[in-house]
């Protein structure tokens, strides 16, 4: 539940999403938000356990996810940075003007970003060495139901926080919309640059048990 809670802290697509929707649309899409998206990582953790060998051959799929990734990325920077111009900086992103709901939406958007599943490898990885982590199915409930816990946790810290400093200060919403637009932006220039050079999830993913 710490690794988990600590490594959603970060900025990152998911948890900026869940901020958004928690801004601009209601703290409750939010949350239904995170529990999608906390969901499928923890089905991708509990495959990356039992059957991690089929999972790191599937470069393709991954690369193909990845790519996806990064232009959703765009999108929701270039949404965000569209209702910042709109009167008043009140508009919503333009990415999130559907009618899927937050629960789906939020399955979906991890569903496509690979990200986690090098992430889970590696900590998994270090934890088995440790003998912190025994192949026990009481052991596997157990940590997969800490890392959606610490997962939803850290995603109410962007939930609430967002929803906080839009009532305390005048005209947030409007620098959140430019705010968030830049970090989209800056997610997606990282993003490419790190495919581009070979450096990306799929790369850590693929050679983590090579020196």
């Amino acid at each position: 539940m710490m690794i988990s809670f600590l490594g959603s802290l970060p900025l990152g697509t998911l948890n900026v999403a869940a901020m958004q929707i928690g801004i601009q649309e209601s703290i409750l899409d939010a949350m239904y938000f995170s529990f999608g998206s906390l969901l499928v990582e923890m089905v991708y953790v509990r495959l990356s356990l039992v059957g991690i060998d089929w999972v790191r051959k599937q470069q393709r799929l991954m690369k193909a996810m990845e790519w996806i990734t990064l232009g959703i990325i765009v999108a929701l920077a270039v949404g965000s940075f569209i209702a910042a111009t709109k009167t008043g900086g009140t508009g919503k992103n333009v990415m999130l003007q559907n009618n899927m709901h937050r629960f789906l939406l939020g399955m979906f958007m991890c569903a496509i970003n690979p990200v986690q599943i090098p992430f889970w490898f590696g900590w998994s990885t270090v934890l088995f060495s440790k003998k912190i982590l025994e192949p026990v199915s009481r052991q596997y409930n157990s940590y997969i139901v800490g890392i959606g816990l610490g997962t939803l946790a850290g995603n109410c810290v962007f939930i609430f926080g967002g929803k906080w400093m839009v009532q305390k200060i005048a005209n947030s919403q409007q620098y959140l919309n430019w705010v968030i637009g830049g970090i989209f932006a800056l997610t997606a220039v990282i993003q490419l640059i790190k495919m581009m050079r070979h450096k990306d999830a799929i790369h850590k993913f693929t050679h983590t048990s090579e020196k």
